[in-house]
């Protein structure tokens, strides 16, 4: 019987490798674009932002006199609501979706660009 020894190299790529194929499974187009629906000669098609993230890692090494490897790792996703495609008359036209970190962002933005005027103008 022959033992295969990998090295922590080895073994956090295998588990990249496996994270990202399961997290990729799910990184379709049903993911973003959700199912059409239609109502008196308008068709909507719902679209959804989406994030995903993966990590992990694996070493080995000796501790206490004994050999040992290991690795782990996870994964997640995010979906949200960005807006929606509206068919009508031939025509398409997106309409976004509005959430109050939209607004936040924006009066962040206002405030930092106000900022930095002034100091132009001050300086």
């Amino acid at each position: 019987m022959t033992t295969e020894t990998r090295d922590g190299a080895a073994l956090a790529d295998e588990l990249l490798k496996r994270i990202g194929q399961a997290v990729g499974d799910k990184a379709n187009v049903s993911t973003v674009f959700g199912e059409p629906v239609e109502r008196a000669g308008i068709t909507v098609i719902p679209v959804a932002k989406t994030r995903f993230g993966f990590g992990g890692g694996g070493g080995s090494g000796a501790h206490g006199g004994e050999e040992g490897s290991g690795g782990g790792g996870g994964g997640g996703a995010l979906v949200s609501p960005a807006g929606y495609i509206e068919l009508r008359d031939g025509s398409a036209q997106f309409k976004r979706i509005s959430n109050p970190t939209d607004v936040l962002a924006l009066v962040s933005a206002a405030a930092l660009a106000a900022l930095a005027i002034k100091r132009l103008v001050s300086g």
